[in-house]
């Protein structure tokens, strides 16, 4: 499957985004599907997970209560609403599927990436 990541960009400090992932294939809704972000000159971390219905939801600690995470099936897309965003928010964001049924937070556990789109906030 290919994933496509979209809306990024620049935001001042308490601003919000909302990022849109959209996959190539109609069996979207077997993935469980995360979010990721790496910034510069660290390692990729965990944001978010959302199970295959859509039903179940974990979130790293450092953005729970700003990110919401979601997904429709009927679009093959997935989202993640980020509100309050905060400087530390800044760097680029990657979507990604996983084949297996547990909501994983490790990278390699997932077998498709997109491209990444960049989040920037201003303090």
């Amino acid at each position: 499957v290919q994933l496509q990541a979209s809306g990024g960009g620049l935001v001042q400090a308490g601003g919000s985004l909302r990022l849109s992932c959209a996959a190539s294939e109609g069996t979207f809704s077997s993935y469980v599907m995360g979010w990721f972000r790496q910034a510069p000159g660290k390692e990729r971390e965990f944001v978010a997970v959302i199970s295959r219905s859509g039903d179940t939801t974990n979130y790293a600690d450092s953005v729970k209560g700003r990110f919401t995470i979601s997904r429709d099936n009927g679009k093959n897309t997935v989202y993640l609403q980020m509100n309050n965003l905060k400087p530390e928010d800044t760097a680029v964001y990657y979507c990604a599927a996983d084949l297996n049924w547990e909501l994983s937070k490790i990278p390699r556990a997932y077998d498709y990436w997109g491209q990444g789109t960049q989040v920037t906030v201003s303090s």
